[in-house]
C-alpha cells in the first residue's frame, strides 16, 4: 500500500493521539523560562519551545496543502521541492505532496543558492516550498529556473516573489482529495550526499518507502507505546525511514532542534523518549560531556530510554563500549543503508548481536547482501578478503533520475553495487573497509582508511579524526591523518607516532595535522573538503615547483 494510508489510518485510529513534537531549545535558553511557562505566555504559536500535533491534525494539514497544491495546478507526477529546517510543518507537507500523487524532492538545507538551483533543475522541480532561513539563497536564483510555477514560503514576512503558505493553506478543505495512488507510483526525489561530486537525483516509488516502513519497524520493534527521538535532517532518507517505525507503530516522535548533550538529554527526559538515533559525532559529544563532569545524568529521567542505535557511517568499537559502561540497560544496533536503499536498514547488526559491534551486521529483514570481488565472485567468509557490498530488495530505487549511465553503473541484475567495501567474518557478519574511491594505493598496497581511523579514536585524546590519501613522488600516495582533539587534552605529532607503532608499518599514517574534522549533517566525514584543502592540488604545485 502506498505510505499515504500509514497516515489515513493514524488519523482515525489514534486521532486524539500526539503525534509529533518539536522541540527547539534556543527559544528557551533566549527566554530563560521552563517550557511549561513559556508556552502560557506565548502568542505566536511557530516561536513556541514546545508544539505539538495529533494524528488527525497531522492529516487533516496534509489534506489542506494538498487541496492547495490541487487547486494551483499539481498533478500526478508533478515534483514539490522542499527546502525547510526541521519543524513540525515538514512532514504535513510531504504527505500533503504526495497525497496529490506529485514527487517530493527534499533538498539539503546547507545547499547554496547554485547548488539549490542545480537539485531544482535536476529534478525537474515544478514547485518550491521554502522557509525563512532560505530567502536570500532562493531569491537569488528562483528567476533562473523557469520551471518552477510557484513557489510558497513557510513562515512570517512573506518576500514579494512567492505565495504565504501560512496565510493560504488554512482555507483548504480537510477532506481527503481522493487520488488513488498505487504501489508502483513514483514518490520521492532523494539526493546523494554529494561526497564524491555533484550529489545525484535518486527516484523511489511507494513500495520502497512502504518497505522501508517494515523493514524499521522490524528491526527496532516500535510500538504504540514508544517514542522516538529525531534529530537528523528529515530531507535526508536516513531521518525519514527510521521515523516510518513511528509512523507504522502509530507512536510519537520528537523533533529536536539542536544538538547539544545536554538538549538531548534534557528532551530524552522530559518527553519521556524510549528510542534515539544518534550519529558518531553526537554519541561522542555525550559521553565527553559526562565525562568532563558539564553534563551530570542524574539530573535526568532516563530509564524509559530503551535502545540507542546509529547509522550513516563506520562506528568505532570503542565508542559503543564507552557507552555500555555509562548507559548498560540500553539495546543497541546499527543500521547500514544509502539513499539509493531507501536509508537505513539494508544491512542490519541486530540488539541481539552486540558482541559483533563494529560490524554492520548482516541483510536487513526484506533484503539480501553479498560482498563480491572484482571478478564477481563472493568473498570466502573469514579470509579477509575484500570485495564491493551489493544488496537487493524492495526497498531499491527506481534509477538514478534521467541519468541512465550512472544507474546502469550501479544497478546491475537487480543489485545495488554500493561502492562500499567490505569483508565477512567466519559468521557472515559484514565489516565496512572503507568507501571503493576512498582507498588509498600506496606503494602497490591498498589501505583503507576508515581501520586507521577506527584505531585512532580508541585514543582518548582524539574526538574525531580523517585519514585521507596525498600525492607521493616515490609511492604514489601516502596516508594523511587529521586529527581533532578533545577539549582539554593536548597532543603532538610524536604522541600519535608512538600510538600507531601498534598499526602494521604500512598502515601508519605519514603525515598528521591536527584541525576540526567536517561532517555533512548526516554525519559523514567530507573528504572532498580536506583533499581540497590537503591534497592534490596544493600538493602536486608544490611537487611541481620543486
Amino acid at each position: 500500500m502506498p505510505i499515504t494510508d500509514s497516515l489515513v489510518m493514524n488519523a482515525g485510529l489514534y486521532g486524539d493521539e500526539v503525534a509529533l513534537v518539536e522541540v527547539n531549545p534556543e527559544i528557551r535558553e533566549h527566554r530563560g523560562t521552563t517550557w511549561r511557562e513559556y508556552e502560557l505566555v506565548e502568542t505566536n504559536p511557530a516561536k513556541r519551545y514546545r508544539r505539538e500535533m495529533t494524528w488527525r491534525e497531522f492529516n487533516d494539514k496534509a489534506n489542506r496543502f494538498a487541496h492547495m497544491l490541487i487547486n494551483d495546478g499539481v498533478a500526478r507526477g508533478d515534483k514539490v521541492a522542499i527546502l525547510l529546517m526541521n519543524c513540525l510543518e515538514w512532514l504535513p507537507i510531504y504527505f500533503g505532496a504526495l497525497k496529490t500523487g506529485a514527487l517530493v524532492v527534499p533538498l539539503n538545507y546547507r545547499y547554496t543558492a547554485d547548488e539549490i538551483k542545480y537539485c531544482l533543475e535536476l529534478a525537474e522541480a515544478d514547485y518550491l516550498i521554502f522557509g525563512p532561513e532560505f530567502i536570500g539563497r532562493v531569491e537569488d536564483i528562483i528567476e533562473d529556473v523557469p520551471r518552477i510555477r510557484l513557489s510558497y514560503f513557510v513562515g512570517e514576512d512573506c518576500p514579494t516573489f512567492a505565495d504565504s503558505y501560512d496565510a493560504r493553506v488554512q482555507h483548504f478543505s480537510e477532506r481527503e482529495p481522493g487520488i488513488r495512488i498505487k504501489d508502483q507510483d513514483d514518490a520521492a526525489l532523494y539526493f546523494s550526499s554529494g561526497t564524491t561530486g555533484f550529489p545525484k537525483a535518486i527516484l523511489h516509488n511507494h513500495e520502497s518507502l512502504m518497505a522501508a516502513a517494515k523493514t524499521e519497524q522490524r528491526h527496532h520493534g516500535q510500538t504504540h507505546d514508544d517514542v522516538f527521538l529525531l534529530i537528523p535532517p528529515l530531507y535526508h532518507t536516513g531521518a525519514k525511514m527510521h521515523w516510518f517505525g513511528s509512523l507504522r507503530s502509530g507512536s510519537k516522535a520528537v523533533i529536536l532542534r539542536g544538538v547539544r548533550p545536554e538538549w538531548i538529554l534534557q528532551t530524552v527526559s522530559e518527553e519521556k523518549c524510549t528510542i534515539v538515533w544518534l550519529l558518531v559525532p553526537w554519541a561522542q559529544d555525550i559521553l565527553d560531556a559526562i565525562d568532563s563532569g558539564r553534563v551530570n545524568i542524574d539530573e535526568y529521567t532516563l530509564d524509559q530510554w530503551r535502545l540507542m542505535h546509529i547509522g550513516a557511517q563506520p562506528v568505532p568499537h570503542c565508542l559503543i563500549q564507552r557507552w555500555k559502561e555509562r548507559f548498560p540497560h540500553h539495546d543497541y544496533d546499527t543500521n547500514y543503508g544509502l539513499s539509493e536503499s531507501t536509508g537505513p536498514g539494508c544491512v542490519h547488526l541486530g540488539v541481539e548481536t552486540i558482541d559483533h559491534v563494529g560490524a554492520i551486521g548482516k541483510a536487513g529483514y526484506g533484503w539480501e547482501a553479498q560482498v563480491r570481488k572484482e571478478d564477481g565472485s563472493l568473498v570466502t567468509p573469514g579470509s579477509h578478503e575484500v570485495g564491493e557490498l551489493c544488496v537487493k530488495g524492495r526497498g531499491l530505487m527506481t534509477c538514478y533520475y534521467n541519468d541512465p549511465k550512472a544507474t546502469a553503473e550501479v544497478l546491475r541484475d537487480g543489485w545495488l553495487y554500493t561502492g562500499d567495501m567490505a569483508e565477512v567474518d567466519p559468521d557472515g557478519f559484514i565489516y565496512l573497509v572503507d568507501r571503493k574511491k576512498d582507498v588509498i594505493i600506496m606503494g602497490g598496497e591498498n589501505i583503507y582508511p576508515v581501520q586507521i581511523e577506527d584505531f585512532l579514536r580508541s585514543n582518548i585524546a582524539i574526538k574525531d579524526c580523517a585519514v585521507i590519501g596525498v600525492p607521493d613522488a616515490r609511492l604514489g600516495e601516502t596516508t594523511l591523518a587529521i586529527i581533532e582533539v578533545k577539549d582539554g587534552y593536548t597532543l603532538t605529532e610524536d604522541d600519535v607516532n608512538r600510538f600507531c607503532m601498534k598499526l602494521p608499518r604500512y598502515k601508519r599514517p605519514r603525515k598528521v595535522i591536527f584541525e576540526d574534522i567536517p561532517r555533512n549533517p548526516t554525519g559523514k566525514i567530507e573528504k572532498p573538503k580536506l583533499r581540497e584543502r590537503h591534497g592534490s592540488g596544493r600538493l602536486v604545485e608544490q611537487q611541481n615547483k620543486a
